[in-house]
């Protein structure tokens, strides 16, 4: 089989199409044909300080070929996407849950086939292509724990969402089919219009409005909303908390908003705001989320489609952040 491998030190230009063994599957695992990946945020992050030749990218959909001795929950001609960390089944997340990841720690999903436990593996939505499940497995997974999972957002409530990338996107399709108010900010009025096709409810366009608190402050009445998923980490951390209803909460997202410095306890205190980074979610969370999508018909937003041999410039598609929504490579 072909599969893409990244080389230490070598950043996008050093990822690499190699040929690799079939892989088999053992006991409690099983093998799937990958048709479609997504990117993320975090794999160009991965592809700059790749310290080790491994396969990229956490995200990947496509059909069980064969299983291993002991798997019962698939069979061939499922089909499937993987999970972001295989160990983290269900429950409150713990270090050893999340201690590997898809394209990180382990090799990931940019390969024509790969082998997975079977614990780490869901069954997509019906009604998806492989291209649309293909997003689901971080930027999805990460909105809808922010929003339903933590902050259980209730219907006529409104979640603050900045940018238009992959998160803020599906966490913007998921508020909707929630009953949950949207706000949304861009530096691009293009893209703002994309977002308001969509469904968003009210647009700040950050270059335009600096103080793009105050405007949030003016479309909640002075109230601040209820959740802010918050991807800008130092650079927005202290405008997201402004915008922040007295007693409502700010969701960090660990695979973004990296480095924010020490968090203001004093304003989170005294207005009684909860902050809480979280990464990604557990197989059960992700099973509810295609449960809420399929009932839903919800189609994920790609913005753009490369082939299996244009991989890199899927990367620097995404590189350039002139994409709404997810970049998938077809595979």
């Amino acid at each position: 089989m072909q599969a893409y491998r990244l080389t230490a030190g070598g950043g996008i230009a050093g990822l690499a199409l190699v040929e690799a063994p079939d892989p088999e599957p053992g006991r409690g695992e099983v093998l799937i044909r990958v048709r479609a990946t997504a990117l993320n945020h975090r794999d160009l992050m991965i592809a700059r300080n790749a310290r080790q030749a491994a396969v990229p990218l956490s995200d990947g959909a496509g059909e069980v070929v064969a299983v291993g001795a002991g798997v019962s929950r698939f069979a061939a001609g499922d089909r499937v996407a993987g999970c972001f960390f295989p160990g983290w089944s269900d429950g409150e997340v713990a270090p050893e849950y999340i201690r590997d990841a898809l394209g990180g720690s382990v090799d990931g999903m940019l390969a024509e086939r790969v082998v997975l436990p079977a614990a780490a593996v869901v069954r997509i939505p019906t009604h998806m292509t492989d291209e649309e499940a293909a997003t689901l497995p971080c930027a999805a997974l990460t909105a809808w724990n922010g929003m339903f999972e933590q902050a259980r957002l209730r219907p006529g409530q409104t979640v603050l969402l900045l940018g238009t990338g992959g998160v803020s996107i599906v966490g913007l399709q998921l508020a909707r089919i929630g009953g949950v108010r949207t706000i949304i900010t861009s530096s691009s009025n293009e893209k703002l219009a994309r977002a308001r096709a969509l469904g968003a409810d009210e647009t700040i366009n950050y270059r335009e409005r600096a103080d793009w608190e105050r405007a949030v402050l003016d479309l909640t009445g002075g109230a601040g909303v209820d959740l802010v998923l918050e991807v800008g980490g130092e650079r927005t951390f202290a405008q997201s908390l402004a915008a922040t209803r007295l007693g409502g909460e700010i969701v960090l997202i660990g695979g973004v908003a990296r480095g924010e410095g020490e968090v203001p306890r004093v304003p989170l205190v005294a207005r009684n705001i909860r902050a809480t980074r979280i990464y990604v979610g557990s197989r059960a969370m992700f099973e509810r989320m295609n449960r809420a999508l399929e009932l839903h018909r919800v189609h994920p937003v790609i913005d753009r489609v490369f082939e299996f041999a244009q991989a890199a410039d899927a990367y620097r598609h995404l590189e350039s952040q002139a994409h709404v929504g997810k970049v998938v490579i077809r595979v």
